[in-house]
């Protein structure tokens, strides 16, 4: 009976080795090109499953293990691939090597059970260290054209005059209504994006708040609420930082049941002064979630509340 059982348990692993999603390294339309210091941290713990030079060892290609990285690799190109990057404009570079970067700082990247059999994949706080200063190198800081701030100035004006008459804000392409009390909502959290050159102010709702006092955020409760604002970044002639021209508002709605099939957050944006939603149909916010996703164990959230909050009860 045992040598049967053998057997049997050994002709289904032999068949499932034949299930194999195909994994295919393609040529590169546009390799990334960096100081050789920063391209050798990231081909040792990126370009595994963010380029077209994928190469697995050989217990990565054993199924049901193979499966999964096969799964990965698909995801983290699409996200991010360093044999298409360079082809992408240096605005693009910059704002996605700075979420990178965001990611390994916040230990999301790389992904945990990846470098559990691949630990020399793991990135060093000294070579944490050599990609931040790289980001900060090719997002230089620059003054803000007088006609730039002007402009902000204008817009700003002409928001002040047209406060009694509520602008009538389109719904998201998902069906988000457009929330605008987020105004009043308590800033949680802010992010200088020199690479962007925008600043971000994340805001949170009465629930959100109250999760933050209570210590209850993974997961957040049902009802949360975040809002994040964004503005051109305008430094002045004496270094200072200051909020330009209005951007954009993104949403992040919590709900369990109603968003089920968005990782269990309503996500929404509306872009430019005239808030304009953005997506032309409900399927944007999957690329929200995608974004989202190495955040998966902190509920899908980048923001770290500010401890002061917690204390503040």
């Amino acid at each position: 009976m045992i040598v049967r059982i053998v057997a049997v348990l050994t002709f289904l692993f032999l068949a499932l080795q034949l299930w194999r999603p195909e994994l295919k390294n393609p040529a590169a339309r546009g390799d990334f090109e960096a100081p050789s210091d920063v391209e050798q941290i990231l081909r040792r713990s990126c370009y595994a499953c963010h380029s077209n030079e994928t190469q697995l060892t050989w217990f990565d290609e054993i199924v049901p293990a193979y499966q999964l990285v096969a799964r990965d690799v698909e995801r983290g190109r699409r996200v991010l691939n360093f044999s298409e990057f360079g082809a992408q404009p240096k605005t693009r570079q910059r704002a996605v090597l700075f979420e990178a970067v965001s990611q390994i700082e916040m230990g999301a990247m790389p992904l945990s059970r990846y470098t559990r059999l691949h630990p020399d994949a793991k990135v060093t706080p000294r070579q944490l260290a050599v990609l931040r200063d790289y980001v900060l190198l090719i997002s230089p800081a620059k003054q803000t054209p007088q006609a730039d701030e002007e402009a902000a100035d204008g817009q700003y004006r002409q928001w002040i005059a047209s406060a009694a008459q509520p602008l009538k804000v389109p719904d998201a392409p998902n069906g988000i209504a457009f929330l605008s009390d987020y105004k009043d909502w308590k800033a949680i959290s802010s992010t200088d994006r020199s690479d962007t050159n925008t600043l971000k102010l994340i805001l949170g709702n009465d629930v959100a708040i109250r999760a933050i006092a209570d210590n209850k955020i993974n997961p957040w409760p049902d009802g949360t609420a975040f809002a994040k604002v964004s503005w051109v970044r305008q430094p002045d002639a004496n270094g200072q930082i200051h909020t330009g021209r209005f951007e954009q508002v993104a949403f992040m709605i919590k709900d369990r049941k109603k968003y089920a099939s968005t990782a269990g957050w309503g996500w929404a944006q509306w872009v430019g002064a005239e808030l304009k939603p953005y997506g032309t149909d409900a399927g944007f916010a999957r690329d929200c979630v995608a974004c989202h996703a190495p955040l998966s164990k902190n509920d899908y959230v980048f923001t770290a509340p500010i401890a002061l909050l917690r204390a503040s009860r």
